[in-house]
Parts: C-alpha cells; sequence; structure tokens
C-alpha cells in the first residue's frame, strides 16, 4: 500500500494541478489556540502512525492545558500521509472544512478500530466510524473532492520541501524542528525557554 501510495505521490507532483495556494484559500487549516500566539507549533503527522496517535493521546491534552488554552501556543495539524489509508482519512479529518481539530482527535483515538489490511476495508471501517459517532459527512464526496486531495498531498510536500520531514510525527516550532524525543516534558522545557 505505501508503494502505490508514493506513486501517485509522484504522480500527483508531475501532472498540472491547483497550487498550494490556490487550494488554501478553499481549505481551512485544522488548528488550535489563538491565531497570534507567540508560539507556533505545527505537527507533520500520518493518521496511521502510532506515534502520532500516542502523541494525540497521551502527549497532547497536557499540552493543550497547559499552552494552547492559555494563548501562549497555536498548534497546527499538517497532513503527512504515510499510506493510502493515512491519505483517505486525512481527507476525512479535512473535509468538515471548519478548521476544528475534533474529527482529526477521533481518527487517532480510534486508529485500531478503522485501520485495515486493504483500502476497502479501511474505506469501509472509517464509514462505520463516522456512523458510530454520529459524524454526518457525504464519504463519497469527501474521497473524490480534488481541492481536499490537493490540499492533503501539499501538505506533505511542504513538509518535505520546507522541514525535510521525513517520518511522523515531526514537530516544528516556530519553524524550527524539535529534535529531541517527543515526550511532554521535553516540549514543555523546550516551550518554557521561548516564553
Amino acid at each position: 500500500m505505501k508503494k502505490i501510495f508514493l506513486i501517485l505521490l509522484v504522480f500527483f507532483l508531475t501532472i498540472n494541478s491547483k497550487t498550494y495556494a490556490e487550494s488554501s484559500n478553499q481549505i481551512n487549516r485544522i488548528f488550535e489556540g489563538k491565531e497570534n500566539a507567540e508560539i507556533t507549533i505545527i505537527t507533520f503527522e500520518s493518521l496511521t502512525c502510532s506515534h502520532c496517535a500516542t502523541f494525540h493521546n497521551d502527549v497532547y491534552p497536557k499540552l493543550k492545558k497547559e499552552f494552547i488554552d492559555t494563548g501562549l501556543v497555536k498548534i497546527e495539524f499538517r497532513h503527512f500521509p504515510l499510506d493510502m489509508a493515512a491519505f483517505n482519512a486525512s481527507k476525512i479529518a479535512q473535509c468538515n472544512n471548519d478548521g476544528k481539530s475534533d474529527l482529526l482527535h477521533i481518527l487517532f483515538s480510534n486508529q485500531e478500530k478503522w485501520s485495515g489490511q486493504t483500502i476497502e476495508e479501511v474505506n469501509e471501517n472509517l464509514k462505520k466510524l463516522l456512523k458510530e459517532k454520529s459524524i454526518n459527512l457525504n464519504f463519497e464526496k469527501c474521497m473524490t473532492d480534488k481541492d481536499i486531495e490537493d490540499y492533503v498531498l501539499n501538505d506533505r510536500i511542504e513538509g518535505v520541501k520546507k522541514f525535510k520531514v521525513n517520518s511522523t510525527p515531526t514537530i516544528i516550532i516556530n519553524n524550527k524542528k524539535f529534535d529531541k524525543a517527543l515526550t511532554y516534558k521535553n516540549l514543555k522545557n523546550f516551550i518554557e525557554k521561548l516564553i
């Protein structure tokens, strides 16, 4: 599945498609925090990445309580799908286009429920999860929306080009790559030095 995704990504790069600027005018970035916070954290994540799910479930709640909710930090969630399953889940996370992170957190906290062996199984599991959580989305429209697809892939492209992202999760703090072990203690120490 990863090989197919990489082939599709290369294909995407070689065809004429909408530019990032055009897509970003139509699609809202998923973020939390005060827009003009002193510190901006960008997280490049793949929805099938278990380490990303650990970050969302264990580290992020503490980060939110201490730094995001207090207005010191803004966090932006960027898509860096590592396979077709993550690519489809990213399209679902972005589909509401409301800029809120609720659906993204639901996908991470239920990662084991929707992951599967084939892309068909993944898609069916995603549909079941959306129904179970009473999330009303037009699944087929989300999967085939070219603007959302371009937006997700452009996140990945920007991550590689601008920040040399090659694994997930990758954390960028005020445009610099965070290179320590991704624990709350390490993040907190790093952030406190910037305040």
